[in-house]
């Protein structure tokens, strides 16, 4: 009888863990590391399905050539926790989370980063930005 709690235990603990609700569905575009005019910075986004499917992709423009290089991955289906974004082209691989209004650059175990480099040029003190973006549509 303990074996079969257990076993039922188990699974519905896994049901629920595997089935997290997606904060939103559609395609949401996010700058969380700024750039700077003429860098040709990647403009990255995610895209979440209905289906809980998370997908990330960007689109560079070379400012001089103006070729444009993009990729899209599939990360997975959604977690609240940490999710690893593995980009081939560029071999960039970074951690994120997010919800519904915003994104957050994480380290593997979820805890949210800072740096100067999330820092926007209007900002003082470049040591304690939090590395996060608000989503656009």
């Amino acid at each position: 009888m303990k074996k079969i709690f257990c076993v039922l235990i188990l699974c519905i603990a896994t049901l629920s863990f595997s089935q997290s609700k997606v904060p939103f569905t559609g395609k949401r575009s996010f700058n969380i590391i700024e750039g700077y005019s003429g860098t040709g910075t990647p403009a990255y986004y995610l895209d979440v399905k209905k289906n809980g499917d998370v997908y990330f992709g960007y689109v560079q423009v070379n400012q001089a050539s103006g070729e444009e290089t993009s990729e899209e991955i599939n990360a997975g289906k959604y977690t609240p926790q940490v999710m690893k974004v593995q980009f081939k082209k560029y071999n960039e691989t970074f951690y994120v989370k997010f919800d519904k209004e915003k994104i957050y650059l994480t380290d593997e175990k979820g805890n949210i980063q800072k740096s100067e480099d999330c820092c926007s040029a209007m900002e003082n003190d470049k040591e304690s930005c939090t590395c996060e973006s608000a989503f656009y549509q």
